[in-house]
C-alpha cells in the first residue's frame, strides 16, 4: 500500500505544478492534481516555492492547509472513479445536477472531513453510511 509521508505528498504537488508550468510530461495522477491546482489559483504562489514543503498551516490562525485540501480532492476523485464507498458516484451526480463540479467536490469534501473527524474523535472506523448520508443531505439543502 502506498503510504507517503507528509513531505512526500507536499513534494508531489509542488513537482506536479512545476512540471505543468514548465510544460513537462505529467503522469496521469499528476494531470489530475494539476487540474485541481488550476481550480485553486490561491495556491499557485505557494506551489512555486520549494520551501513550502516545510510550511505550517494553523487552524487557529484561520489557515487552510492547501496540501491537505488538494489531497482530499485526489482522494474524492479516486472514490468517484471506483464508486467506493458504493453509492458515492450517484450521490455526487445528484450534487452535480445542482452545482458545478468544483463546488460539488467541496460539498463531498465537507462530508468527508466531518466523517474523518468523527472517526478520529470516537476512535472508530470511518462510517461510510454516514458519509453518504451527509453528501445526500447537502443535496437536499440546496
Amino acid at each position: 500500500m502506498f503510504n507517503p509521508s507528509r513531505d512526500q505528498v507536499r513534494q508531489f504537488f509542488i513537482e506536479a505544478w512545476h512540471k505543468h508550468c514548465n510544460q513537462g510530461v505529467l503522469t496521469p495522477l499528476e494531470m489530475i492534481a494539476v487540474d485541481w491546482i488550476r481550480e485553486h489559483p490561491e495556491y499557485h504562489e505557494l506551489l512555486i516555492d520549494p520551501d513550502a514543503v516545510h510550511s505550517d498551516f494553523s487552524v487557529e490562525k484561520g489557515q487552510t492547509n492547501p496540501f491537505l485540501h488538494l489531497s482530499m480532492h485526489l482522494a474524492i476523485h479516486e472514490q468517484l472513479s471506483i464508486d467506493q464507498p458504493p453509492g458515492i458516484k450517484a450521490a455526487h451526480q445528484a450534487l452535480l445536477e445542482q452545482l458545478g463540479p468544483h463546488e460539488a467536490a467541496h460539498r463531498v469534501m465537507d462530508a468527508l472531513g466531518e466523517v474523518i473527524w468523527e472517526a478520529q474523535r470516537l476512535n472508530k472506523p470511518l462510517d461510510n453510511e454516514r458519509y453518504l448520508e451527509l453528501i445526500r443531505r447537502y443535496t437536499t439543502r440546496l
